[in-house]
C-alpha cells in the first residue's frame, strides 16, 4: 500500500531496512490516515506548510537542547516566542487562523508565554467588556505587555471558593485594594510570572460595602514597563526548580495594599458602581469559563501530543531493536514481534486515537457553549461543559501519563536516556495530573454533576446530552456468544453504558441511604468519595468509547483506512473492559467465560494491528524536529544517532575537575604498582 512521504525533516541517510520493511508491509494508504487525523487533506497541507516554516528556521531548532541549562532554556523559549510573533506578522497569519493554531501546537511548550497566550488573553476576551478587550488584547498580542493568570495560591488550588486573596473596593479613591493577607494566600505557580510578566489577571474575593461577592478577575500591573522593576506593594519572583518545564518561569506573587483602577475589574458579567453597589449581569459560573476553555485546550495541545509522540518513538524503536531469538536458530527478533511488547504499545496507540477524537468533540462543544453565552447570554450548557471537561481532563491526563511511562519502559535502558525524548515527555505530561485542577478533585466535580442529573431522572426532567443515557433502557446481560461478537461496537458500547449506569445509580443509592440514616451531606459525600470518583471515571470512559464508535461509524473512507480505525476502536474498548474487569463482572453483565472471549479477541487484535503499527504512528506525522528523539527518527537509525548525540555532550569537552581534585593523586599513586 502507499506509504506517506518522508517528513520534510527526514535525514538523507539510508533508512534502516527493519523499519523500511514495516512500511512496505502496510495494508492501507497512510496519507489518507494522516488526512483523517488532521481533519482533511487541506488541513494536512496547511499544517505541513507551517511546519516547513518552523523547521527551516534556526531560531526554532531544538538541536542539543537536552544539554542546555535551565537559564538557557528559558532564554531560548522567550526568544522563540518573540520571533514567532514577528513571523506571524511577516507572513500575514491571522491570530484566529489555522496557521497560528498549528504553529503553537507544533512548538508547544518550547515557547515562553504559554499562559500569556492561552489564559491571560483568553480570560480578558471571555470576561472583559468590549472596551477592556480593545485596550488590553492588542497590547498583549504584540507582547507590549506580558501577562499571567494568578489564581492558585500556596494554600489553595482547585477549591476556588476558598481563595484568600482579597480585592476591596474603596469608594473614596474609586479603586480596588488587593491583598494577599496570609502566607497561604500568596499566589504560587503561575507561569510567565517569575521573570517575565508585567501584568497579571489576579483572581480575588471581591468585597464591596462589607459584603463578599466571591471570586472575580482583576488586571494588575506588577512590574514597570520601563525597567521591569517591581511596583510598590508587589513581591514577585521565581519559585525555583521543578521536575520539568525548566523553560517556564513559574512564580510567586505577594500583594500588600496594591491599588488597582476600578476599570481593571473584568466586567462583562458583573461590575461595581461608584458607590460600591455590586451589579450582577450573568451567571456566577462565568468566572470559571477561562479554566474550562484552558482545560480543553491543554488536552488537545499539550497532553495528547505527549502520548502520541511517545507512541511514535516507542513503536519505531521496537521495529528496529532486536532482542533474543523468537524462533530457535534464527537471528534475534524485532521486539515488536513479541506479544508482550504489542500488549504494552498497541493499546497506547488506540487510546491516542480515542483521545484525539474526544478532544475534537470537546473543542466543538466549547465553541457551541461559547457562542450561546456570547450571543444569547445562555449559560445553561456551562455546568455540563465544566463537568465533562473536568472528568475528561482527569481521565486523559492520568491515562496519558501512564501511557508515556509504559512507552518509556518498553524501550528498555535507552528509554531511560533523556536523548530518547521519553523522559522529557513523561516529566511534562505528569504535571498535567495536577495543573488546571487536581485529578481526584476533577473527578469528584464530575460526580457531583452526575448526582444532580440522577435526581433529574427520578423527577422525570430532561437531561443534558452527555448524560441522557441515564434515562435510557439498557440490557441486563451481555449477549456475546463467541469472540467475534466483541468486535461489534454496539455490544461493547452497551457494556460500557451498563457499567456507567450501574455505578452512577449505586453511588446515588449509597448517598441516599447514608442521608436517611442520619449522615449530614458533607459526611455522606466524604465516605462515598472513592466510589464517586470511580463512577465519574466510568462515565468518562463510556463517553470516550461512545464518541469513538459514533465517529468511526460515520466515516466514509477507503476500506483499508476504515479497517485500521475500526480495529483501533475495538482495541481501545476491549482494553478498557479487561483493565476494569471487576466492574463488568460485578453484577453478572459479563460472565467469566465471556471475559475469556474478550481476552482472546484482544490478543487477536494485537496481531492484526501489529502489521500496520509503524504506518499507524507514521500517520501522526510528527517531524524528527518535533520528536527530538535519538531513537524515534523516521529513518530508524537509533544506534547511530544515540552515539552521535552522546558525543555532543558538553561534559565530554570539559576538564574533569573531580579527577584533578580527588582521583588524580590516588590513580597516580597506584601507577607504579601496576
Amino acid at each position: 500500500m502507499k506509504s506517506p512521504p518522508a517528513p520534510a525533516s527526514a535525514p538523507a541517510t539510508a533508512v534502516n531496512p527493519d523499519i523500511d520493511s514495516e512500511r512496505r508491509a502496510s495494508t492501507f494508504d497512510v496519507e489518507k490516515l494522516v488526512n483523517f487525523w488532521d481533519g482533511g487533506a487541506e488541513r494536512t497541507r496547511l499544517r505541513r506548510a507551517v511546519e516547513h516554516v518552523i523547521n527551516s528556521d534556526p531560531v526554532f531548532s531544538q538541536e542539543n537542547q537536552y544539554f542546555w541549562t535551565p537559564t538557557e532554556r528559558y532564554e531560548a523559549a522567550v526568544k522563540r516566542a518573540v520571533h514567532l510573533r514577528q513571523k506571524i506578522k511577516e507572513l500575514g497569519w491571522t491570530d484566529d487562523g489555522p496557521e497560528v493554531q498549528f504553529a503553537f501546537r507544533i512548538l508547544g511548550s518550547e515557547l515562553a508565554f504559554g499562559v500569556h497566550n492561552m489564559v491571560f488573553i483568553t480570560t480578558i476576551m471571555k470576561l472583559g467588556t468590549d472596551a477592556q478587550i480593545a485596550k488590553w488584547v492588542p497590547l498583549a498580542k504584540d507582547y507590549h505587555i506580558i501577562g499571567t493568570y494568578a489564581q492558585t495560591e500556596l494554600g489553595h488550588g482547585t477549591n476556588l471558593r476558598a481563595l484568600e486573596t482579597t480585592a476591596t473596593f474603596d469608594a473614596s479613591s474609586q479603586d480596588f485594594v488587593l491583598n494577599t493577607p496570609k502566607v497561604s494566600s500568596i499566589k504560587w505557580w503561575p507561569a510567565d510570572l517569575g521573570r517575565s510578566a508585567s501584568h497579571a489577571v489576579v483572581l480575588a474575593q471581591l468585597y464591596t460595602q462589607g459584603v463578599c461577592h466571591r471570586m472575580h478577575a482583576f488586571i494588575v500591573q506588577i512590574r514597570s514597563l520601563l525597567d521591569h522593576s517591581t511596583l510598590p506593594g508587589i513581591s514577585v519572583g521565581d519559585i525555583g526548580p521543578k521536575l520539568a518545564f525548566e523553560q517556564v518561569d513559574n512564580g510567586y506573587l505577594r500583594m500588600q495594599n496594591v491599588h488597582v483602577p476600578k476599570e481593571n475589574m473584568l466586567s462583562r458579567y458583573s461590575r461595581v458602581a461608584s458607590d460600591g453597589s455590586y451589579i450582577k449581569q450573568g451567571s456566577d459560573r462565568i468566572n470559571y469559563i477561562s479554566m474550562v476553555f484552558t482545560r480543553v485546550g491543554i488536552m488537545s495541545g499539550e497532553i495528547l501530543p505527549a502520548l502520541a509522540k511517545a507512541c511514535v518513538i516507542a513503536v519505531r524503536y521496537s521495529a528496529v531493536r532486536r532482542q533474543s531469538e523468537l524462533k530457535p536458530g534464527e537471528k534475534e527478533a524485532k521486539i515488536l514481534d513479541y506479544q508482550t511488547q504489542q500488549l504494552k504499545l498497541l493499546p497506547q496507540v488506540a487510546t491516542t486515537f480515542a483521545f484525539h477524537l474526544m478532544g475534537s468533540s470537546l473543542e466543538a462543544f466549547c465553541k457551541k457553549v461559547n457562542l450561546q453565552i456570547k450571543t444569547e447570554r445562555d449559560f445553561s450548557s456551562l455546568p455540563e461543559l465544566h463537568a465533562l471537561s473536568a472528568g475528561m481532563k482527569a481521565l486523559i491526563s492520568a491515562t496519558s501519563t501512564a501511557g508515556v511511562e509504559t512507552c518509556r519502559r518498553a524501550c528498555g535502558g535507552h528509554g531511560y536516556s533523556t536523548l530518547s525524548g521519553l523522559p522529557w515527555l513523561y516529566c511534562r505530561v505528569v504535571a498535567s495530573c495536577t495543573y488546571e485542577g487536581e485529578n481526584t478533585v476533577m473527578l469528584l466535580q464530575t460526580a457531583r454533576f452526575l448526582m444532580k442529573c440522577l435526581a433529574l431522572v427520578d423527577s422525570g426532567q430532561p437531561l443534558p446530552q452527555s448524560v441522557s443515557y441515564l434515562s435510557e433502557p439498557v440490557s441486563r446481560y451481555c449477549s456475546a456468544k463467541e469472540k467475534t461478537d466483541f468486535f461489534k461496537p454496539f455490544l461493547y458500547t452497551e457494556a460500557y453504558k451498563h457499567r456507567a449506569q450501574r455505578l452512577i445509580k449505586d453511588s446515588g443509592d449509597k448517598l441516599q441511604s447514608l442521608l436517611l440514616s442520619g449522615f449530614e451531606l458533607y459526611a455522606a459525600w466524604n465516605v462515598t468519595s472513592v466510589q464517586l470518583a470511580n463512577t465519574a471515571l466510568a462515565h468518562c470512559q463510556y463517553i470516550v468509547v461512545k464518541n469513538f464508535v459514533e465517529i468511526m461509524e460515520g466515516l466514509k473512507l477507503e476500506a483499508g483506512v476504515q479497517q485500521v480505525i475500526k480495529r483501533l476502536c475495538d482495541l481501545h474498548a476491549l482494553t478498557g473492559i479487561l483493565s476494569n474487569a471487576g466492574d463488568f463482572l460485578y453484577d453478572g453483565y459479563i460472565t467469566g467465560k465471556q471475559l475469556d472471549l474478550v481476552t482472546s479477541s484482544h490478543l487477536d487484535l494485537l496481531a492484526l494491528i501489529r502489521t500496520d503499527a509503524v504506518s499507524i504512528v507514521d500517520a501522526f506525522d510528527y517531524s524528527d524536529q518535533q520528536l527530538n528523539s535519538a531513537i524515534g527518527n523516521y529513518d530508524g537509525n537509533a544506534y547511530q544517532r544515540l552515539f552521535e548525540w552522546a558525543q555532543k555532550c558538553p561534559l565530554n569537552a570539559k576538564v574533569n575537575l573531580a579527577y584533578e581534585k580527588y582521583l588524580k593523586p590516588r590513580l597516580q599513586a597506584a601507577a607504579s604498582k601496576l
